[in-house]
């Protein structure tokens, strides 16, 4: 049921415990730099795993199949990328803080976390991974730090319970899908600095009303609003945004 892995192991291999059913409990050394492919896969009474601040890379599907997982909720000051599933459908987790030497936030790192409800990003994180929210449906608000140049592919989509979000100038491009399916979310402001919406950034966000879009924006995506049946586009006379909104037979309104 407990396992203590020797202080000698430096990695601990793929499919190391997989399928080990009884174990509860794992006690990963300090030492440990490396956790490989499928290591704790369907080990489905895993309860406590914790991770050593030596350790340096996971395998997003490492503790793949571990419902009952509940230590893994650190990440170790080793870490500069939060691995691609690496809290995959995690049900426990209802406030998650990112510690401050994170850099990139991975593909899928927190989704389908559903009753996941407050997120801090640092100002150290530049990239939101694809899907890295996605299905978190119970997450009501989400500030986007100065530091992020690129929100991923379905980053939040499916987010429904979120009503807040603040994206920084420093984005360029909000990637496709990015809010998809956001229902609960009333306004957005684009920032000065984006350049580009990707295809369906913002589709079936049957709440929103309100976008402003800058003059930077320069290419919008088919079916960005699609689904937004109550929208106004605020934006500036001959923009990008107002001919979209023209071909598009989105309400529109010229700001100075």
């Amino acid at each position: 049921k407990n396992v203590t892995i020797p202080d000698t192991v430096t990695t601990i291999e793929g499919q190391a415990f997989w399928g080990c059913t009884a174990l509860e409990s794992v006690t990963i050394p300090e030492g440990v730099t490396t956790i490989e492919k499928l290591a704790f896969a369907e080990c489905e009474n895993l309860k406590y795993a914790a991770l050593p601040d030596s350790v340096t890379s996971v395998d997003g599907s490492a503790f793949f199949g571990c419902p009952n997982l509940q230590g893994v909720a650190t990440i170790p000051a080793g870490m500069t990328r939060i691995a691609d599933g690496m809290f995959d459908g995690r049900t426990d987790l209802t406030s998650f803080v990112i510690p401050d030497h994170i850099t990139e936030i991975g593909y899928w790192s927190f989704r389908d976390c559903t009753n996941l409800k407050s997120i801090t990003i640092p100002n150290s994180v530049t990239v939101i991974g694809n899907s890295a929210f996605m299905g978190c449906s119970g997450l009501t608000s989400i500030t986007i730090p100065k530091s992020v140049t690129e929100i991923g592919e379905m980053a939040f989509l499916g987010c429904m319970s979120l009503t807040s979000v603040t994206i920084p100038e420093s984005v360029v491009r909000i990637e496709a899908a990015a809010f998809a399916g956001c229902t609960g979310l009333t306004s957005i402001s684009i920032p000065d600095g984006v350049t580009e919406i990707e295809e369906m950034a913002f589709f079936n966000c049957t709440g929103l009303t309100s976008v402003t879009i800058p003059e930077s924006v320069t290419e919008i995506g088919d079916e960005v609003f699609q689904g937004c049946e109550n929208l106004t586009i605020h934006t500036s006379a001959g923009s990008v945004a107002e001919k979209y909104a023209k071909k598009n037979r989105i309400k529109f309104a010229v700001t100075e």
